[in-house]
């Protein structure tokens, strides 16, 4: 067995912590290292400890699950931040999404669900509770402003023709593999596309990249809800050899 997967606990009622620790720690590859009563402890524990994933509640005193989650993504950026939320906290949700958080559960979601989504977020995954999914995408669309027909959102005038197309895909839930059968190329030439698309758009990771396109139009409901909710709302199948990025 390789390293346990370390987890931070951040929740403002003790019980819940607790159950959640005695759910994550029923598997022999997870261990919980700490718990934090608020977000600004919940960020204290992680600087200190450097988990691979920080479970956090969304609604927490003296620093919210939102704020939390920004400043451990800021300063920590190798821990992963699964957030635990409400079905009436879409604001929350979004922004969160936005600033690069890995995974989504509802707080009443099955210790089963808990289980793999610390494992995926941790592996470079994402999970989000499919529960909410719909809502997500219902949101991205409503903030969006399509482009003219033929017209490229300015927010992805950096990118080229190819990475538009490779984009186009990761928004539409294919893996890199698929990708890959999709233009007729190499596995490895699509990994390179991502990164660099990534790297251009100043994004963490393919989550983010997913938001972009909903946010700007350049993916809209009609054109991707099947395929998108297959890429929210479960977590994400590795590609044969690595995905990432």
């Amino acid at each position: 067995m390789g390293q346990p997967v370390t987890v931070v606990i951040a929740d403002d009622q003790r019980l819940v912590r607790q159950g959640l620790r005695l759910i994550l720690e029923s598997e022999p590859d997870i261990r919980v290292l700490a718990e934090a009563g608020d977000g600004a402890e919940a960020v204290a524990l992680v600087r200190q400890h450097s988990p691979a994933v920080a479970l956090l509640d969304i609604r927490m005193p003296v620093l919210d699950g939102l704020r939390a989650a920004r400043q451990v993504i800021d300063r920590c950026p190798a821990t992963k931040v699964l957030i635990l939320t409400t079905f009436d906290a879409d604001e929350y949700i979004y922004e969160a999404l936005r600033a690069g958080a890995s995974g989504f559960l509802l707080k009443d979601s099955p210790s089963e669900q808990l289980i793999v989504a610390v494992r995926s977020v941790a592996a470079g995954d994402a999970l989000i509770d499919p529960v909410i999914t719909r809502r997500l995408i219902s949101r991205f669309t409503l903030a969006a402003r399509p482009p003219g027909p033929g017209e490229v959102p300015e927010a992805l005038s950096a990118l080229t023709a190819r990475e538009l197309d490779v984009l186009r895909l990761v928004a539409r839930g294919l893996s890199n593999a698929e990708i890959a059968r999709d233009l007729v190329v190499e596995e490895n030439t699509v990994k390179t596309h991502v990164s660099r698309l990534l790297t251009k758009l100043g994004l963490r990771d393919r989550v983010q990249a997913v938001v972009v396109a909903y946010e700007t139009g350049f993916i809209t409901v009609a054109g991707g809800l099947v395929s998108s909710e297959r890429y929210f709302g479960h977590c994400l199948t590795p590609d044969p050899g690595g995905h990432h990025p």
